[in-house]
């Protein structure tokens, strides 16, 4: 039998699963991570702490396995994206916790880029919007704020990466440095036409280009692991961003097919092809993982809070014991008896764009419950993931494509039946639930795989994908358009008047 190993180091957890060749779960460890809250708005992870519980749960799994390093023929690796880490070269130590892609510090640089007049040139080169999610302006922060930084960055000592690059170069003792094409995508410093780091996007926000990673295919060989990590040397064979993994790991390879993956957040993409496509809808487009040297792009829609308003209810509300408990509690009640949750803590991601957003409650009366305010939270995932498919559906009409004739789904909270019935209700197409929910770590396999030859192309990966459960939309229209409507009112309310 032949193995391989994803590490899958996400923003609540770091994960390590062993597959098999059928694309199956061997073996699986995680570690929750810790999260750091500086101030309102600033989100943060220690570096550190990433390597060490990433290490840990890839020796964990492959002792569950039961199997030696030396039986895994490939190793992949898919990450949060545009979370930002700088550490020195020759220590390997950073210099500044990593700062979380949900991270607004950097807004007031986001401010000035669109008051420069520069958002239409940025969104044209890289298929983002000006916004502080992604790395660059992170980037700059950090060299901004730390003391010394940008002089020793521009003397070469300072290595910048995405949580992949930070990861390839502790696994191989800072031989790589090195990124795949979809996490540079993600940075807002990277030509997506050309594949390159784009000279005017760093002279826009003053980055060095000294301290960049090289960038390859996300299927390539990036090097091998230490030996002395695991116990023998492992190829580095597959490198994406969580998203994009999770797209290839859905197999959707083809124009019009579409992911969502309800994690921390909810991100949904539809594969476009050779073909980059602007969004007239609020959405931005990214590289998908790649396997050849012809870009290949999808639309991308980010929700900044999804499953985490499950773990609001449990850590902040104190309404459920444990996250597995909320399907029984918004069960206790027939619907959710008119109240709406708008979870945007962090602002809204696509389609609003609304970093000033927070979050509400509304239509509360004297007869609501906590399990009406469970039920609008869990509803609140698949409202948004709705607005998303909405904008993405015009984006693809308004480009001559096909409608959207169904929805692949993963993540932790697709287990949630109550979530994906809504949710096929309120979209009127089928969702369709896969045998293999870890999607994000079989993505970076199968290209870990496909760079090694345990696979030879895309048409046997598509062969493996089977459906577990298809959720059939139950409402009339008239019901669904209805609910959305009190949803996009609810969403205009969350937008506070300024304080004086």
């Amino acid at each position: 039998m032949t193995y391989l190993l994803a590490l899958d180091q996400g923003t609540s957890s770091s994960r390590s699963i062993v597959f098999n060749q059928r694309g199956q779960v061997v073996a699986q460890a995680q570690q929750e991570l810790t999260q750091i809250y500086p101030q309102p708005g600033w989100v943060e992870h220690d570096p550190l702490e990433i390597w060490r519980t990433q290490l840990a749960t890839a020796r964990e799994a492959l002792a569950k396995a039961g199997i030696a390093a030396s039986d895994v023929r490939a190793l992949g690796i898919t990450n949060q994206r545009e979370t930002t880490v700088v550490w020195h070269r020759t220590t390997g130590l950073p210099i500044h916790n990593a700062i979380v892609w949900q991270d607004r510090r950097a807004e007031p640089t986001c401010v000035e880029l669109r008051e420069r007049g520069l958002a239409a040139s940025i969104q044209a080169k890289t298929g983002l919007l000006v916004d502080a999610y992604f790395s660059g302006t992170k980037l700059k922060w950090i060299l901004d704020q730390v003391p010394g930084a940008r002089q020793q960055a521009e003397a070469g000592e300072l290595a910048f990466g995405t949580i992949d690059s930070w990861l390839i170069w502790q696994l191989t003792h800072g031989a790589v440095h090195s990124t795949d094409v979809s996490n540079a995508s993600r940075t807002m410093l990277f030509n997506v036409h050309s594949n390159q780091w784009d000279t005017e996007l760093l002279q826009a926000l003053d980055i060095p280009a000294a301290l960049l990673p090289g960038v390859r295919l996300s299927s390539a060989l990036y090097g091998e692991v230490s030996a002395d990590l695991l116990g023998a040397a492992i190829p580095i064979g597959g490198v994406a961003g969580d998203q994009q993994s999770a797209l290839f790991g859905q197999a959707c390879f083809t124009p019009g097919m579409v992911k969502n993956t309800y994690g921390t957040g909810c991100f949904m993409l539809m594969h476009t092809g050779h073909h980059f496509q602007t969004s007239a809808n609020g959405l931005i487009t990214s590289s998908a993982a790649q396997t050849t040297v012809q870009p290949e792009f999808a639309l991308e829609g980010s929700v900044f809070v999804g499953g985490a308003v499950v773990q609001w209810l449990r850590d902040g509300l104190h309404a459920i014991p444990s996250s597995a408990d909320v399907q029984a509690l918004a069960e206790s009640v027939p619907d959710a008896g008119g109240v709406m949750v708008v979870p945007a803590f962090t602002g809204l991601g696509a389609p609003y764009w609304k970093p000033d957003a927070r979050g509400a409650i509304m239509g509360l009366s004297r007869g609501s419950t906590l399990a009406h305010i469970a039920r609008a939270a869990l509803e609140s995932i698949a409202f948004q993931s709705a607005a998303l498919l909405q904008a993405m559906s015009r984006d693809a009409v308004q480009a001559g494509g096909l409608a959207v004739a169904e929805l692949r789904v993963d993540g932790g909270a697709c287990v949630n039946d109550l979530l994906m019935q809504f949710q096929a209700d309120l979209l009127g197409i089928p969702v369709l639930r896969p045998a293999v929910i870890e999607t994000t770590a079989l993505g970076t396999a199968y290209l870990a795989g496909l760079s090694t030859g345990v696979f030879q192309g895309t048409d046997e990966l598509g062969s493996l994908w089977q459906v577990e459960r298809r959720f059939e939309p139950t409402f009339p229209p008239s019901r669904a358009a209805e609910l959305m409507a009190r949803w996009e009112h609810a969403v205009r309310q969350t937008v506070l008047p300024p304080e004086h």
